[in-house]
């Protein structure tokens, strides 16, 4: 039967990408992993140190939820081949609805799967740190960088992401200054790579009484969580930390009881802080993980052999260097000026649909269609 050849066709042009997802999951070295992993929280004491004890579970899950993911459409496509067996053997179109249905779950898994085929970066697995500037704008810009805080917020809130505030500085009449978080979930920083650069918003203000439209922009800069298993060597003297008290309006996002800590790595002149912590230590921790992203991506990108080499660029965050328009008037629509992407549905983007962005820049990237 010519509809059960069809369907069996597509069965076919599925394996390669079955394939692919077992080498990119690595599913035997997983598998051994995942043993490691269950001895080491069966030893005494595993519980003892919490954060260690976390970071195995987070790992174990994120292990096993690979391999349930690959075995479900190996298994998918045993099965389907089964039916198209049986349907063949037995002369029964009745089956063909059914088999059809099955196919198209898992062309439909697939393409989704297929993603994580695009994330082979070095750091894509990491956590991810984002960091917010206003730019040209004034109140303006400072309230964009706060739509923009939200933005991501809800699309890690879709996601299953944990959403982490370390610093935030907020604005002199709206909005806020800038702001520094932290992402935590498989892939974090593979998907929101994407995301770096200067993003633009085009609408009427509700901070000009005549009506008139704005222009504004925000940077928005995405780093890798750099882990302790990763070397990065930075000298004592190189860094100056001051220590401050935490202030400002957002009692939302800050804990005014914390010691905050600044940290100004001389040579470069980048200055992170983190103030949202319950302790001094734990905000210089979190601000030397901020530094030390900051200083492995600059390294990364600039193709520098080590990090003296680095001497800090500031870009002005303005007219020509955008990634991303999002015009609210007179017109709506959101635009990708790298991969050309449009969505005319602001108020969804602006609530965290921000996948086809993401999806078309990682398959844009994998072609060689545009630059890191």
């Amino acid at each position: 039967m010519i509809f059960l050849e069809n369907l069996k066709s597509e069965l076919e042009a599925c394996r390669p990408v079955i394939k692919e997802l077992h080498d990119v999951y690595d599913v035997e070295n997983s598998k051994e992993r995942i043993e490691e992993l269950h001895e080491k929280a069966s030893e005494p004491g595993f519980w003892d140190d919490m954060e260690s004890s976390q970071k195995v579970l987070q790992e174990t899950r994120m292990l096993e939820g690979r391999l349930e993911k690959y075995e479900r459409f190996r298994q998918s496509a045993e099965d389907i081949e089964i039916l198209i067996e049986m349907a063949a053997d037995e002369n029964d179109e009745s089956m063909i609805d059914e088999i059809r249905e099955e196919l198209d779950k898992l062309k439909t898994g697939l393409d989704a799967a297929q993603l994580d085929t695009l994330l082979t970066g070095e750091y894509d697995k990491n956590n991810a740190i984002i960091n917010f500037h206003a730019g040209a704008g004034g109140t303006e810009a400072q309230d964009w960088s706060e739509m923009l805080f939200r933005m991501y917020h809800k699309w890690c809130e879709n996601h299953g992401f944990k959403f982490t505030t370390l610093d935030y500085l907020d604005g002199q009449e709206a909005g806020m200054k800038s702001a520094s978080v932290m992402i935590e979930g498989e892939n974090a920083y593979g998907y929101l790579k994407s995301e770096a650069g200067i993003h633009r918003l085009v609408r009427i203000s509700p901070f000009d009484s005549s009506g008139s439209r704005h222009t504004s922009f925000s940077a928005v800069d995405v780093m890798p969580e750099i882990d302790d298993t990763i070397e990065v060597d930075i000298r004592p003297e190189d860094i100056k930390m001051d220590v401050f008290r935490s202030s400002g309006a957002g009692g939302q996002h800050i804990n005014k009881t914390s010691s905050a800590v600044r940290l100004t790595h001389i040579p470069t002149g980048i200055v992170t802080s983190c103030q949202t912590q319950r302790s001094q230590f734990q905000n210089r921790d979190y601000a030397m993980k901020l530094l030390k992203a900051e200083l492995i991506k600059i390294k990364e990108r600039e193709h520098l052999e080590k990090i003296e080499d680095i001497k800090g660029v500031q870009k002005e965050i303005a007219w020509g260097a955008q990634i991303r328009s999002y015009v609210f008037m007179p017109y709506t629509l959101v635009k990708d000026h790298r991969t050309g992407f449009e969505n005319s549905n602001v108020s969804a983007v602006m609530d965290g649909d921000l996948d086809g962005f993401i999806n078309a820049y990682l398959k844009a990237l994998s072609k060689g269609e545009i630059e890191k």
